[in-house]
């Protein structure tokens, strides 16, 4: 066991002294069982108690780096983004019924769930919009929502009763508290401006909303949540930083997997992961083939049994490959 590396981690820090006291004395002690074999009795049982101690440190060091490992795999941290695909105005109202429900799901778990940035319609839809949620094992529940929703329809407007088929795009980002490389701030270009809708003379009149844009990518970040100018910078830094990782990662898993779509995709309806039949009260996930009924229910927050399919699914997977 690296007892220099667990002694600069804050979190093992304390018990990897622990250790290195144990094992010292451990070697004390073996120093004095050959010097005097007359102490061997009282040395061996000592050593006993010794390892009896070591082994419960080394349980509780493994314990806590595995927890660490899973808080960064899965973090308790993500950004929800919703954008309007196929289908005008009904794609928007769409993606607004989308955020809507996972805000409703977040409320039931506890998690916390707050506006970004959003794009409205003049009918309250979204054309696009991003969301903070955080909570324990949020993105691990949620990872799987990423991809394009469709929904099939009546519209109000719709005096025919055509069906009318329309598509929204999510995208799960986890924020990692560790990012493996840095960028040079002079890929980054930071717009400032004043922040839309509700919240006083603060966010009308002073220009707090932040635009981050990478110029080697065009990945564009925009924050509006915070009061500060500042906060909303460091939020939209987290989220580009988080966006570039993902784009290495996905580029790392081309060399071995072969092509492989973007999260957002092209909002075309050919990439849907699940759909949302209204008229036959039906939501199918397409992936592993399930469908559930009570859509109103679901739409209200209901998506336990739909996340659950999900990562069963994904360990049976992961277990037979």
């Amino acid at each position: 066991m690296d007892l220099d590396k667990y002694k600069q981690n804050h979190k093992t820090a304390y018990l990897a002294e622990s250790l290195e006291r144990i094992t010292q004395e451990e070697e004390e002690l073996k120093q004095l069982l050959a010097s005097d074999p007359t102490m061997a009795e009282l040395a061996k049982k000592e050593l006993s108690d010794l390892a009896v101690q070591r082994e419960t440190l080394q349980s509780q060091i493994e314990g806590l780096l595995q927890e660490e490992k899973e808080a960064e795999t899965y973090p308790n941290e993500l950004v929800l983004e919703v954008r309007a695909g196929v289908g005008g105005d009904e794609a928007a109202l769409f993606a607004r019924k989308l955020a809507d429900m996972y805000q409703a799901f977040s409320q039931k778990r506890g998690w916390s769930f707050t506006v970004m940035d959003e794009s409205a319609t003049s009918i309250g839809g979204y054309k696009e919009a991003s969301f903070e949620i955080n909570g324990k094992g949020a993105y691990k529940t949620l990872r799987f929502e990423t991809g394009v929703h469709r929904i099939q329809r009546v519209p109000d407007t719709e005096k025919s009763g055509r069906v009318h088929t329309s598509t929204a795009s999510v995208a799960i980002l986890p924020i990692r508290e560790k990012v493996n490389f840095d960028v040079p701030p002079s890929d980054i270009e930071v717009e400032f401006s004043r922040a839309g809708g509700k919240g006083g003379q603060n966010v009308n009149k002073v220009e707090t909303a932040v635009r981050l844009t990478h110029k080697p990518t065009g990945i564009v970040v925009r924050c509006t949540s915070e009061r500060s100018q500042g906060r909303n910078r460091e939020k939209a830094m987290g989220i580009l930083l988080s966006k570039l990782q993902q784009m290495k990662e996905e580029e790392e898993a081309k060399k071995y997997a072969g092509a492989r779509k973007t999260q957002i995709g092209t909002a075309d309806r050919s990439e849907k992961i699940r759909t949302y039949n209204i008229l036959q009260d039906r939501v199918t996930d397409h992936r592993i083939k399930e469908s559930w009924h009570n859509i109103p229910a679901i739409f209200g927050g209901g998506l336990e049994a739909i996340v659950e399919a999900l990562e069963q699914a994904s360990v049976e997977s992961s277990s037979s490959s």
